[in-house]
C-alpha cells in the first residue's frame, strides 16, 4: 500500500535521541528543547519558539497569550481541522465561521468583514494545505477593526507570502509536528512569535504558570503543555532538513500536476501569485466530468494499493458547533480527496497513482 502520507526520518533523528536517552534528560528539560526552539523559530523568521505537546495545544495557549476569553468571539474558517474551533472553545470564546473559495481552498477574506462583530477580538487563519492565506487583505482588516492575527501554520512549514515565511506574518502563530507534518516529533507543536510578551506569556502557561521562585504557588491557571526532550530531539533533526523536506513536497505536486494535467474532471489546488506554497498534502476534486463519483475512485484506488483520505467536515456539520451554510466548504468535503503526498514519495509511485486514476476516467 502506497501511504498517504508517512514520516521520513533520514537525519540525525536517532542520534540526537539517543543521546538524549544516554544522558537520561528525557522529560521536558534538556539541551534539544532549547535547541529546537531556536533552530525552529530561526526557520521561521522569527524571534521565539516555544515548544507543546501538540499544535491543538499551540492554538490554545495563542488564544490565552492574546487576552481571549468568555464572550469574545474568534474568527476562523469553516473548512478546517476541528482542532481550530476547538482552542476557541476552550477558551470561553465562541468561534466564528468563514466558508472557503474554491481555487486555494482557504478562508474566503471577502466574507471576514460581514462576520465581525464588537465582541470579535481576532481573526485565526489557517494556511490549508499548504497555500498561504491573502494576508494583505486580512491584515487590513485586521487593522480597521482592532483585531489580532493568529496564524495556523499546521500544513505550512516553510510556505511564503511576499517572500516571509508562514508564521511570522500574524501576531503568533501555531504550528503541528504531528507524524503526518512536513516537519514531525511525532507528537508535538510549536507557538512562534516576534512578541517577547506573548513569549513569556506561552512560557508560562504551558508549565502551570509556576513563578520563577519554584516554590510552587501558580500566577494563573496554567497548563501542563510541556514538550519532551526526546521529541525535541527528533525536532531538530528534522528542522536542519527542514528546506529537503519542503522540497520534495513542491517536486511531487509538479509531478502530480504534469500527469494529471490533461484529465477533465480532476480540479488540483491552485496556486496564487506572490506564495510559495508547499504542498503538505497532494488536494484533488473528483468533479463530474470525470465520470466516476469521488467515494468510487477511492474504492479503485485502494484495490489498486494506493491509500487516500478524504478531506474535512465543516465546522458547521460538528454536533456540538451547527451553524449556519456554507456551500463551498461542503463542495470540498464532497468531492475532495488527499492523495499520497509524503516527502519520500517516489516518482514512479506518483506516475502509477496517476496512471490510475487515468485509466477509470469515464
Amino acid at each position: 500500500m502506497i501511504p498517504v502520507c508517512e514520516p521520513l526520518l533520514n537525519g540525525n533523528e536517532k542520534k540526537y535521541v539517543n543521546d538524549a536517552m544516554n544522558t537520561n534528560w528525557i522529560s521536558s528539560s534538556g539541551k534539544y528543547i532549547e535547541k529546537f526552539e531556536n533552530e525552529f523559530a530561526k526557520f521561521c523568521g522569527v524571534k521565539y519558539g516555544i515548544a507543546v505537546t501538540s499544535g491543538t495545544t499551540a492554538l490554545h495557549l495563542a488564544l490565552i497569550s492574546l487576552g481571549i476569553k468568555k464572550g469574545d468571539e474568534v474568527i476562523i474558517p469553516n473548512f478546517t481541522m476541528v482542532a481550530c474551533a476547538n482552542a476557541v472553545c476552550y477558551t470561553g470564546a465562541k468561534p466564528v465561521f468563514v466558508d472557503a473559495e474554491l481555487n486555494t481552498f482557504n478562508m474566503d477574506v471577502n466574507q471576514i468583514e460581514k462576520k465581525i462583530t464588537k465582541r470579535t477580538k481576532a481573526i485565526m487563519v489557517v494556511h490549508l494545505f499548504g497555500h498561504p492565506c491573502d494576508m494583505k487583505k486580512i491584515k487590513k482588516i485586521a487593522k480597521k477593526y482592532n483585531l489580532k492575527i493568529i496564524e495556523d501554520c499546521a500544513q505550512a512549514h516553510g510556505a511564503e507570502y511576499n517572500r516571509k515565511k508562514c508564521g511570522s506574518l500574524g501576531d503568533i502563530a501555531c504550528f503541528s509536528f504531528f507524524a503526518n507534518k512536513i516537519i514531525t516529533t511525532g507528537e508535538g507543536g510549536m507557538v512562534v512569535t516576534n512578541n517577547k510578551k506573548l513569549a513569556d506569556r506561552c512560557t508560562s502557561y504551558r508549565n502551570l504558570c509556576f513563578n520563577q521562585s519554584r516554590n510552587y504557588v501558580h500566577s494563573d491557571l496554567g497548563f501542563n503543555y510541556r514538550m519532551s526532550n526526546l521529541h525535541a530531539a527528533i525536532g531538530l533533526a528534522q528542522v536542519e532538513k527542514a528546506d529537503y523536506y519542503v522540497n520534495k513536497k513542491i517536486e511531487n505536486n509538479k509531478l502530480y500536476k504534469q500527469y494529471l494535467k490533461d484529465v477533465e474532471g480532476i480540479r488540483l489546488q491552485q496556486e496564487e501569485p506572490d506564495v510559495k506554497n508547499v504542498y503538505w498534502m497532494n488536494v484533488i476534486l473528483i468533479e463530474k466530468e470525470y465520470g466516476m463519483s469521488r467515494d468510487n475512485l477511492m474504492k479503485v484506488l485502494k484495490k489498486a494499493k494506493i491509500d487516500t483520505r478524504l478531506l474535512f467536515t465543516g465546522m458547521n456539520h460538528q454536533p456540538y458547533l451547527k451553524s449556519g451554510k456554507y456551500p463551498n466548504s461542503d463542495y470540498l468535503t464532497k468531492y475532495g480527496l488527499y492523495l499520497p503526498s509524503g516527502s519520500g514519495l517516489k516518482r514512479s509511485e506518483i506516475k502509477y497513482i496517476c496512471n490510475i486514476i487515468k485509466e477509470f476516467k469515464r
